[in-house]
């Protein structure tokens, strides 16, 4: 299973759009916009994870416009351990 961080997305992208967008290349598991804890509002980020056609995806989706912001799509890195 690949793990896709997207990055630059637009205030007004929702999960199902996200869905939807990168269903063209394979089966999504999940999908995550996160949100800011205090105000629920979206920070402009996200994650997808897709079994097959993850590659597909980073490459035909990275620079993607939607809704007139170029989205950034690569193969998420692996969660850092926290220092504390």
């Amino acid at each position: 299973m690949s793990n896709l961080y997207v990055g630059n997305l637009p205030w007004s992208a929702t999960e199902a759009q996200l869905k939807e967008l990168f269903s063209q290349y394979g089966e999504v598991n999940s999908l995550n916009i996160i949100q800011d804890r205090e105000t629920g509002r979206s920070r402009g980020f996200g994650f997808v994870e897709m079994d097959q056609g993850a590659d597909e995806a980073v490459k035909n989706l990275n620079g993607y416009e939607l809704d007139g912001r170029n989205i950034k799509v690569n193969i998420a890195k692996p969660k850092r351990e926290s220092r504390y």
